[in-house]
Parts: C-alpha cells; structure tokens; sequence
C-alpha cells in the first residue's frame, strides 16, 4: 500500500535547529557552569591595551597558549606593568567571546608567579602563627629605657650594621654594641640566625637585640620570613627589635617581634633614648627639685610666721588696738553713709535732666536731618544712575549711527565721486564725457581731476 507523503512529514520528529549565536552561547554557558574558578600559570604575550583600558593578552606554554582578557575593574588593582615573557599566575573563568566564536580565559586576579608563590606561603604562615598567638600583644615585652648592652644580629659587612652603629653613637655614647655576625640572605641565613638568636638568650650579655638588614626583594628577605626565626625570636629571654627593610618591607619576623622599626636605623633609634633629651630630662628633674626644696622653705616659713602672728594677738594691747580700730571704722561709716545720701540725690538730679533733654525737640530735628541727608543721598545716586543710563544709551546710539554712516565707509578707502560743476553724485561710467573735471571726496579731504579714459565693464 502506497504512503502518503503528508503522513510521513506529519510522522517525522521536528528539527531544533540552532542559529550561531544560540550554539556559541549554549557553548559559553557549558563552559562556566563545567569548569568554574581556574588558577592557569604561564608565559605572557602578545599584551594590548586598548582605549577603553581593558587588558588582552595570551598565556602559553612550550605546546599551547590560552587567550585571555582583564577587564579595566580588575586589571586596576594589579601592582606592576605585565610585559611580554613574565611568568604569571592568574585566576579566571573560562567563557566564550560569542562575536567571534573564541573561548578565552576572564582574569579576576593576576601575579608574578614567583612572588605570588611566596606571597601565599606568606599569608599561610602568618595565619598559622597568628592562630598559636605568636604574634599576640599580651606576649610583647617592654624594651630597657637607658640600656647598657645592645645585641645587633645582622651581617657585619652590610650597610644596616654602619646605619646602626652611626645612629647609637649619636644617640646614646654610653650604650656599648656587641654584635652577632650572620649571614642574612641564602641557604645559610635561616639557621645562622636561629642560632644568633639562641645564643644571645644563652649568654644574656645583652638587654635588647636588634634583628636588621637592609633593604631587598621578597626574595631576598625570605630568611626573615622562616617558621624557625619567628619562633627563636619568640623563644629568646631578651626583647627583640626587628629592622628588616624599608618601611614598605613587613616580614613575619617583624610580628614575632617585640617591636618593629621601619629600617635599621629607626630600630637603633627605637631602642635608645636621645642623650640630649636625657639631658634635658636630668636638667628638668634638678629644677623640679629645687622648686621642691624652696616651696618647702616657704611653707615651713609661713608656719612660723603664722605661730608668731597668733602669739602676738594673745597680748593684752592688741584688744585694745582692736577697740581704736573698731572705733575708727564706725566712724569712716558714718562719713560714707553721709556721702552715699549725697550722691543719691546726685543720682536722681543727673537722671532727671537726662529724660528732660530726651524729651527735648533737639533731639526730633536732628533726626528729621539726617532723613533728609539721608533721602538727599538716594536722590542724588539715583540721578547719577538714571544719567549713566542715559549717557549709556547716547552712546549706543553713536555707534549705531556710526556703523551707518557714509563717511564709515570712506575711512575703508572708498569715495563719493561727483560732477565739479554741480556738484552731481556720479555712479556710471557713462555719465561722464572724457576731459570732464570730477571731484572725489575722500575721509580726509577732496581731490580734483580730470577723467581721461572711461571704461565701462562691470
């Protein structure tokens, strides 16, 4: 039995057919739900840096390259210039770039990948210590106030030695230095310095060590950032001042410490005092003292002169004394209740003629004066006023005629050409016969003359 064609359409399943854009979005879609956060470490190239500040470059391998893409909000908070060849460590999703059907990797965070390994070990080991409460305040000990023995645990060919050994003798003369020579970068650094550390707790010839060296990478400062070190520093029975870098350097030996310097001469200036201050400290604490010894003196003399004074008013005479002066008392009362009286009346004599000269037509005329003076002035500003508007407005109108005016054009170089008998206005050629005299008035002056030729183009 034939089959109809219509019924086998009707039987055939329906075709989802997918456009370009739909396959490279279910595509995109695939890819970041699938493989997520991606840390992707690799070789920078073929870096671009358009208009709009987005990054573009590609991360490769001896065998392949991924291409990537940093948009401006991240690419920000990145601390260095990426060049071509870095070797870095990014983090990103994974996505397709739907216009051309490309997948690329979006960065989120990209670092150096030496440093950014370091830079975590970091953080892991400072969480670490912190978490055992190497780091905690309540474990700091106070430094000495005048001490007498300084420990420096540095390398005794470095510059931080010099810094600090300058800065103590400044500062502080008598304190005396004993150094702990250790090597401060390499291999040999980290155990060196633990053993510096363990020695000077040993033989306490000290009462403060300094931790220091100068400046570097954070590879060069990795021995500052040893589990070894923090723990020795925290071991040792003698406070320790850490001076490892420049101010921007922070180290994990810099939190085990008991104090941090930003440099190793701010650590030598952390564990002296000024000589000079102390000085002047010594020199305040003398005149506190004699100020002391002199406020006793007079407390002890007013004592004795208020014992003298009490004995001198137990005398008989001194009643009677007490008598004459009452006496003479009452009677300078009496006089300045009598002159009190006096001036009362004054008083109210003085306040009387003043509501009389208050109530005086005086007063009212020298006010209606001054309204006057004053109206006389707004009339006169208003005058003055309407007349600068005035003035103003002439003044327009002069420009305005000017601008009109022939005699404006004649001082561009144009001139008004008529008839020497008659004095008629000439503006054709043809009116005028060769031999005729004209006369051409100009901005300054007229000129006379005689037409030789005429032309009459135009």
């Amino acid at each position: 039995m034939p089959i109809n064609p219509d019924d086998r359409a009707r039987a055939a399943p329906a075709r989802d057919v997918y456009s370009v854009s739909r396959v490279n979005r279910e595509v995109r879609a695939l890819l970041e739900r699938g493989l997520g956060v991606l840390w992707v470490e690799g070789e920078l190239s073929n870096f671009s840096q358009p208009a709009s500040g987005h990054w573009y470059f590609s991360l490769k391998d001896r065998d392949a390259q991924l291409r990537c893409a940093m948009f401006r909000m991240q690419n920000s908070l990145v601390g260095f210039t990426p060049r071509a060849g870095t070797q870095v460590l990014v983090r990103g999703r994974i996505s397709v770039y739907e216009a051309r059907g490309e997948y690329q990797l979006v960065v989120e965070h990209l670092e150096e990948a030496g440093v950014g390994a370091l830079k975590r070990e970091f953080e892991r080991l400072k969480a670490k210590l912190a978490a055992e409460g190497l780091f905690a305040l309540e474990c700091k000990r106070s430094l000495p106030r005048f001490p007498q023995r300084i420990g420096v645990i540095t390398s005794p060919s470095g510059a931080a030695l010099r810094d600090i050994l300058h800065v103590l003798a400044r500062r502080f003369p008598p304190a005396r230095v004993l150094i702990y020579p250790t090597p401060v970068q390499g291999a040999a650094a980290v155990p060196a310095l633990v053993a510096a550390l363990e020695s000077a707790s040993a033989r306490a010839e000290c009462e403060v060590l300094i931790l220091a060296r100068g400046g570097g990478s954070l590879e060069d400062l990795w021995a500052f950032n040893d589990e070894r070190v923090a723990r020795a520093i925290r071991a040792c029975r003698l406070p320790v001042v850490s001076g490892v870098g420049h101010e921007i350097d922070f180290t994990i030996a810099d939190l085990a410490a008991d104090a941090r310097a930003p440099t190793p001469s701010a650590a030598a200036e952390l564990v002296v005092p000024e000589s000079r201050a102390c000085l002047e400290l010594l020199a305040r604490s003398a005149q506190r003292l004699t100020a002391g010894m002199r406020r006793e003196l007079r407390v002890n003399g007013a004592r004795f002169q208020n014992t003298e004074r009490r004995l001198k008013l137990a005398h008989p005479g001194v009643r009677l004394h007490q008598q004459m002066q009452r006496l003479d008392e009452l009677a300078q009362r009496l006089g300045a209740a009598a002159h009190a009286g006096l001036h009362r009346h004054q008083m109210r004599l003085a306040h009387s003629i003043t509501r009389l000269v208050r109530r005086s037509p005086d007063q009212a005329v020298r006010e209606y004066r001054m309204r006057h003076q004053g109206a006389g002035a707004r009339l006169e500003h208003a005058a003055r006023q309407c007349l600068s508007r005035a003035q103003h407005r002439l003044a327009l109108a002069q420009r305005a005629l000017n601008a009109v005016s022939p005699l404006a054009t004649l001082t561009r170089g144009f001139a008004i050409v008529t008839r020497a008998a008659g004095g008629t206005l000439l503006t054709d050629a043809a009116a005028v016969a060769a031999g005729e005299e004209i006369e051409a008035r100009l901005a300054r002056g007229t000129l006379k003359a005689r037409v030789i030729a005429r032309n009459q183009e135009g």
